[in-house]
């Protein structure tokens, strides 16, 4: 019974900011790694951050590096993406991801969330 829950989402004017939240539950944060993905209407989706199950050790895209923060919470059940100085580019549905691998690639995760709209827009 993994599952993730994505919320947090919504509406906010450029160079505001956001924080989305994932919560788990049929496993541990000291199990998996946590990636935070985005994916706009005809594009790709993009790895944005994502967080090891063993050191806290990060990473960051280019596109968001400086303005996205991935953190833990302390019951080791929740995954924040603090979103600071966002762009209408920002614009996307996001999606937190769980799995033994590591980085950017949405195949090395297993499991999935049911995404958050995020909008950027004034």
């Amino acid at each position: 019974q993994v599952q993730l829950v994505e919320s947090g989402g919504g509406l906010v004017q450029p160079g505001g900011s956001l924080r989305l939240s994932c919560a788990v539950s049929g496993f541990t944060l000291d199990d998996y790694a946590i990636g935070w993905f985005r994916q706009a209407p005809g594009k790709e989706r993009e790895g944005l951050s994502c967080i090891s199950s063993s050191d806290d050790a990060s990473y960051y895209a280019d596109s968001v590096k400086g303005r996205f923060t991935i953190s833990k919470g302390s019951a080791k059940s929740t995954v924040y993406l603090q979103m600071n100085g966002l762009k209408p580019e920002d614009t996307a549905v996001y999606y937190c991801a769980a799995g033994t691998g590591w980085g950017p690639l949405p195949d090395v995760y297993d499991y999935w969330g049911q995404g958050t709209q995020v909008t950027v827009a004034s």
